[in-house]
């Protein structure tokens, strides 16, 4: 291969490599772009977003809040719950010393 040849197969090689390159950034740049009225729908859609993000965040307060509420009503029924045990239980307890007074009584009378 002479001077020439080689000047030619160069040339030709380093055409086809800037070739290749300016069509892969064409390429990208035509997946990458976005036009005028899609940017509008990407700044609609950041905004839905943004007020979903809200109502999440307002709806785990008002859960945290209902939670609590709730975990102190339980707390109130399980202490007036037992309450109502020891008293139905001083109750039966108070019902048996009657029956044995009264069959006390029958015996005796």
């Amino acid at each position: 291969m002479n001077r020439e040849e080689f000047i030619i197969t160069t040339a030709i090689i380093l055409f086809v490599a800037f070739g290749l390159g300016w069509f892969a950034c064409w390429l990208v740049h035509r997946f990458t772009r976005i036009a005028g009225g899609e940017m509008g729908e990407v700044d609609r859609l950041a905004q839905s977003l943004h007020e979903a993000e809200e109502a999440r965040d307002q709806a785990v307060i008002y859960l945290e809040q209902r939670e609590g509420e709730l975990a102190t009503q339980i707390a109130q029924t399980e202490a007036e719950l037992r309450a109502a045990m020891e008293g139905l239980r001083d109750a039966r307890h108070e019902a048996e010393e009657m029956r044995a007074y009264i069959e006390r009584m029958h015996s005796t009378g």
